[in-house]
C-alpha cells in the first residue's frame, strides 16, 4: 500500500512538473510570437521622446564630402551618424562609397525627413535611421563617425568615443573633442555659404 502511494505521489509530482513547463513553453511562444511582430526600430513610426538638445543646422554637402574623404571611407565600413538631421551625410556615403550606415535622433520630425531623404535617393539597402537618445546608442562596432554637433554634447559622448574599436575615424565640423588632439585639421571655405569651416579628424585610441 505505502509502495503504491508512493508511486502514485511520483506520478502527481511529474505530471505537475510537464504541465508546469507546458505553461512556460506556452508563455514563451507568446513572447517570441509577439516579438517577432514588432517592427525594426528603423521601421517604428517616431514619437515625441523628449526636446532636442540643440536646433538642427545642417553640415554643407561639399564639406560632408571633404570630411569623408579625411576619414578615408570604404566600402567595408560601417558609418554612424549621432544626430543624423535630415540624413545626408548617410546618404552621401551610401552613394559615393557604398557603405553602411546607421543614423539617431531623437527628433521624430527630422527621423521622418532623414528616411523620406534615404527612400527618394534609394539607399534604404544601405542606410537605416533609428529614433532614439544618441546618449544611449552603443558604437562599439563603428567604424566611421562624422560628428556636428554643440561641444556640450560632444562632451558628453566622450565615454562611448573611448569605447570604439581601434582604428575607427572620428570627422569632427566645427567643434573638436575637448581635452583630445587631432591627428589632421582643415580649414574649408563651403561654396554653399561661403564661410570658413573647420574639421578635425581624431584616431581611436584618442590623444591627449
Amino acid at each position: 500500500m505505502y509502495s503504491r502511494l508512493r508511486i502514485t505521489t511520483a506520478m502527481a509530482l511529474v505530471l505537475a512538473i510537464v504541465a508546469a513547463f507546458g505553461a512556460f513553453e506556452g508563455s514563451w511562444r507568446t513572447v517570441l510570437a509577439e516579438d517577432a511582430a514588432k517592427p525594426a526600430p528603423e521601421e517604428q513610426e517616431p514619437t515625441e521622446m523628449g526636446s532636442p538638445d540643440v536646433v538642427y543646422v545642417g553640415t554643407p554637402y561639399d564639406l560632408v564630402s571633404v570630411m569623408l574623404q579625411m576619414a578615408k571611407v570604404k566600402q567595408t565600413d560601417l558609418v554612424y551618424d549621432l544626430g543624423c538631421g535630415d540624413g545626408r551625410i548617410l546618404v552621401l556615403a551610401a552613394q559615393k562609397y557604398g557603405v553602411r550606415g546607421v543614423g539617431y535622433d531623437i527628433d521624430p520630425e527630422r527621423v521622418t525627413e532623414s528616411r523620406q531623404n534615404v527612400a527618394k535617393n534609394k539607399v534604404e539597402h544601405l542606410v537605416k535611421i533609428i529614433q532614439a537618445d544618441i546618449f544611449t546608442v552603443d558604437i562599439g562596432d563603428v567604424d566611421v563617425l562624422p560628428m556636428y554637433l554643440h561641444p556640450d554634447m560632444t562632451k558628453r559622448l566622450i565615454p562611448q568615443l573611448e569605447k570604439m574599436k581601434p582604428g575607427s575615424r572620428i570627422v569632427c565640423h566645427e567643434y573638436g573633442l575637448e581635452g583630445f588632439t587631432p591627428d589632421e585639421t582643415k580649414t574649408v571655405v563651403s561654396n554653399e555659404d561661403n564661410a570658413e569651416h573647420h574639421l578635425m579628424l581624431y584616431t581611436i585610441p584618442l590623444k591627449k
